[in-house]
């Protein structure tokens, strides 16, 4: 799962730099309701992801909660920080 976080992550720091006009990720770096468009996909995602464990969706879990996911780490990296601050407050946390 870390390489996988860590090969996600790089590709949203690389669309941040290089924002290429074909990229969903691009787009949220450069939307004019900046952070508030991550911000309010990380509510509907939340929402869609609750829904679906009520529902007991294993499937619909899994997407949801990879869009959660995803659109944290687009979070993370508009606020500069990387996967390893997360990772020692997780740890702390242990």
């Amino acid at each position: 799962m870390d390489d996988t976080l860590e090969a996600l992550f790089a590709v949203i720091e690389d669309r941040k730099e290089t924002l290429p006009a074909d990229s969903y990720t691009a787009s949220l770096f450069t939307h004019e309701k900046g952070e508030n468009a991550v911000l309010e996909k990380l509510g509907e995602e939340s929402t869609e992801l609750v829904l679906a464990a009520k529902d007991d969706d294993r499937e619909e879990i899994a997407h949801e909660a990879a869009d959660i996911v995803y659109h944290l780490l687009v979070l993370l990296s508009m606020k500069g920080i990387d996967l390893a601050e997360l990772e020692a407050e997780l740890e702390a946390r242990r």
